[in-house]
């Protein structure tokens, strides 16, 4: 019973040592319940236009007293079920929306930039038809980071359209042509 009791307290202690408790956050201001971390404040003032301020202290100072005043006016519209209303609800579901849109389509713009390969002739084909038809006059040389440019983005467009068509084509999509058609 004794070697029981030992050996449980040796796994404890050492099991109790893996798991050190997280030191709690610094907490910069408190509003009504609402605690804001250092962490949270610092986070935000770097993103803020307070930052370029050459004056640290009084803009740091004004910073969080606009940071104060947004959770004030948040809290307040809780209180009243702002937040609850199904207007609100649906302008968070179109920013969610545009932002999960904004972000997918810039990830696979960044993949698709990686895959696309702009040769050299359909650089020198773009350029004698912009000379041909009269829309620069610059050399070739001075203009190729343009040209350049420009294809590798056209490139990308026609990737990512037929990137779309693929999402299209695995998918099953049933429109109800009548109704649509009703519409006016």
């Amino acid at each position: 019973m004794k070697q029981k009791f030992w050996i449980i307290l040796i796994i404890a202690l050492a099991v109790g040592g893996c798991f050190k408790p997280k030191p709690p956050e610094e907490v910069i201001a408190r509003v009504n319940d609402y605690e804001i971390t250092l962490a949270e404040y610092e986070e935000g003032f770097a993103a803020s236009p307070f930052s370029a301020r050459s004056d640290k202290l009084l803009a740091r100072q004004e910073y969080l007293s606009s940071l104060i005043d947004r959770k004030l006016i948040l809290q307040d519209a809780q209180k009243k079920n702002i937040d609850k209303e199904k207007e609100f609800l649906k302008s968070i579901e179109r920013f969610w929306e545009q932002s999960l849109l904004t972000v997918a389509l810039g990830t696979k713009t960044v993949e698709l930039s990686k895959s696309v390969t702009v040769r050299e002739k359909d650089l020198r084909s773009m350029y004698d038809a912009m000379v041909r038809d009269g829309i620069t006059t610059k050399s070739y040389e001075d203009i190729y980071p343009q040209i350049k440019w420009q294809a590798q983005k056209q490139l990308e467009a026609v990737k990512l359209n037929e990137w779309i068509d693929s999402l299209r084509k695995g998918s099953s999509i049933k429109i109800d042509e009548d109704l649509l058609k009703s519409l006016k």
